[in-house]
């Protein structure tokens, strides 16, 4: 009887193992799809190594900043996401709204259009920019996880004009999409982005001198007078596992007519007042202003931090972004668009709402955006 037990055990023992290589021979398959990038290699490498920011194997923020508070591990996290209270996540109703044809659009008027969460297509300065798209249903490895709400993905890579220049401000699925980047690849002349991130365009095909890397604090002058401007965010980076090893960024984009600054995913920082009197402010700025939580408060920002930072950059006009088309923190889906509207009073900036589609026109200071979340169940 005790040598069949042992059998039985050393039999059960075999499986189990068998099992745990082809589980992990399975997602190490899984991890080699294109969509989650290679780490920077080579040249690329070489040029990382040399940024003040990158210390220690891997990219830093400006001022000590950590992913999680003390305390808190990602499986605590994932633990305490199944039993907490759920908020209204998910608008019960389709989001509203426009969808404007891009392409018969004047290239010479100034003005951005908002298309979901952080994703804006601009006009400036005779350019055609567009900023973190995300066109597919979900922002997430796997299609079950980080859906779009419903009404949020009216435009396409099919909607979008030859794009003069792609900004994306870091790799994170919700900001750097690999089925959208591809589907846009034929239109896209330039890509912007920080240091790093230029090994995923090179893994997924386009011109070496078509991609521009850049570090915090770099100016890149481009045609028709226009300059980009690489700077600093409060964020991190990554795609899985391994983080830190690719550059997040913010932007200043500058034409003799107008200055806009985007945050990109950031958390509240000194960085945003050196950046207002550097360019001694900006006629627009787009900030980070949901997924905020209390496990991760020095990564993004709350609507009442977004609105000190909108004052500190001596901004003219603020329009949210991180918002309007994915729940990543447990907060309502509206909770955003409240919150810094009641926060927005009294301020010396125009506080700019718009739907989905509808263009922001740079020159237009009397344009007057409806409260349209107060009409979404």
């Amino acid at each position: 009887m005790t040598r069949w037990l042992r059998k039985i055990s050393f039999i059960s023992l075999i499986s189990f193992g068998l099992l745990l290589v082809m589980l992990s021979l399975g997602i190490g398959l899984y991890l080699q799809q294109p969509k989650f990038g290679t780490l920077p290699e080579g040249a690329r490498l070489d040029k990382i190594k040399n940024s003040p920011h990158y210390i220690d194997g891997q990219f830093e923020n400006l001022v000590p900043t950590l992913t999680l508070i003390e305390g808190k591990s990602s499986v605590s996290l994932w633990w305490e996401s199944l039993f907490t209270k759920k908020e209204r996540l998910m608008p019960v109703d389709a989001i509203p709204s426009i969808k404007t044809d891009l392409m018969v659009l004047d290239k010479s008027q100034d003005m951005v259009i908002w298309l979901g969460h952080s994703s804006y297509f601009m006009q400036l300065g005779g350019n055609r920019i567009l900023i973190d798209p995300v066109f597919s249903p979900y922002a997430a490895p796997v299609s079950f996880a980080n859906k779009a709400f419903a009404g949020t993905n009216s435009y396409t890579a099919e909607d979008m004009p030859e794009i003069d220049y792609l900004l994306i401000t870091h790799d994170h699925w919700d900001h750097l999409d690999y089925p959208t980047i591809t589907a846009l690849k034929p239109k896209i002349k330039n890509v912007i982005c920080g240091l790093g991130v230029g090994a995923y365009f090179e893994q997924w095909g386009f011109a070496e001198e078509a991609v521009h890397e850049a570090d915090w604090f770099t100016a890149l002058e481009l045609e028709n007078s226009f300059s980009v401007h690489v700077l600093p965010a409060r964020h991190y980076s990554g795609r899985m596992l391994t983080k830190n090893k690719t550059l997040w960024t913010g932007f200043a984009l500058e034409t003799p007519q107008h200055r806009v600054f985007i945050s990109g995913d950031s958390g509240y920082g000194t960085h945003f007042k050196q950046i207002g009197e550097s360019f001694k402010g900006f006629d627009l700025v787009i900030l980070d202003n949901g997924q905020y939580d209390k496990n991760w408060p020095y990564i993004h920002m709350t609507p009442e931090e977004a609105v000190q930072a909108a004052e500190d950059l001596k901004a003219k006009a603020l329009l949210p972004a991180h918002v309007g088309k994915f729940s990543i923190a447990n907060h309502p889906w509206n909770d955003p668009f409240e919150r810094i509207t009641a926060a927005s009073q009294n301020k010396n900036y125009r506080l700019l709402t718009p739907l989905i589609g509808e263009p922001v026109e740079l020159e237009n200071e009397q344009q007057v955006f409806s409260s349209w979340w107060e009409r979404v169940k």
